[in-house]
């Protein structure tokens, strides 16, 4: 299918309670090819219309909503086993991290801050199809039997990575909420890749990589980070510590994808 099919194909449930907002928004999604729109301008009014149908919906949210804020939406809908699934997009000129990392934890697909322009809406949309219908680039013989270890204190963002790990056929995942549990568990379990997050209390993703590179008798395992964070200094001593591969969050399903299929030819 391709993304301009399946740009036609989505039902986007537009969160915006300014008219004048949602209708630069919904000419900028209409021009993009996405023929089912549907507007409410309240958090409940949102949650309202995705419990009817959740099938094709991509909700796209503004930050501030006059009954909730658009973290309290996103954290519901993945609270609801029938709605965590739902591609949610945040649009928003809220700069602090404080503020946006529950929407980055939670697994959105992007956050579009604001003002952007129909470029950067339609790269949101594009993650959002490719979440809905996952291309089969990883052959199905290389992932049948690979174990991964994902770790991160957020049980949120680690249902997200699950879903997107069972969409490509890799279900034997061990889980840990941070670093020294993980720890644990590569002492007594053989794994063919760690995906990690970074900032997790006890032990955080860079200590955890530098064990798995100088400790671990499992020293050779990819490693892929997938976190927030946004310091490059920390980020680079990241990266000397061995990491394989870092992906921002929140991220998009084919980057994690593709660093996957990367680290198998390794």
């Amino acid at each position: 299918m391709s993304l301009t099919a399946s740009l036609a194909d989505l039902s986007v449930l537009l969160v915006e309670p300014s008219s004048m907002q949602a209708g630069l928004v919904t000419r900028m999604l209409q021009h993009q090819g996405v023929r089912s729109i549907h507007t409410v301008g309240e958090g409940n009014a949102a949650l309202a219309a995705l419990s009817e149908s959740q099938e094709g919906w991509v909700v796209i949210s503004s930050l501030y909503l006059p009954d909730m804020a658009g973290t309290d939406l996103v954290m519901a809908m993945r609270d609801d086993a029938a709605l965590e699934a739902v591609p949610f997009i945040l649009i928003s000129s809220e700069i602090r991290p404080q503020v946006l990392e529950p929407v980055r934890q939670s697994g959105a697909c992007s956050i579009v801050a604001k003002p952007f322009n129909e470029q950067q809406l339609s790269r949101a949309l594009y993650a959002a199809a490719d979440y809905l219908n996952p291309p089969d680039d990883i052959d199905a013989a290389d992932i049948e039997n690979l174990r991964v270890l994902l770790v991160d204190d957020s049980m949120a963002s680690r249902r997200h990575i699950l879903r997107l790990l069972a969409e490509l056929g890799i279900t034997r995942v061990v889980e840990a909420e941070n670093g020294k549990a993980a720890v644990a568990l590569l002492q007594e379990t053989m794994v063919d890749l760690v995906i990690t997050d970074y900032n997790m209390p006890e032990m955080d993703g860079r200590e955890l990589t530098e064990y798995i590179r100088t400790q671990s008798w499992q020293n050779t395992v990819p490693v892929l980070m997938v976190t927030s964070e946004q310091n490059m200094g920390r980020l680079a001593a990241v990266e000397r510590a061995g990491v394989s591969a870092i992906c921002d969050k929140p991220f998009e399903a084919g980057s994690i994808r593709k660093l996957i299929a990367e680290s198998l030819l390794r």
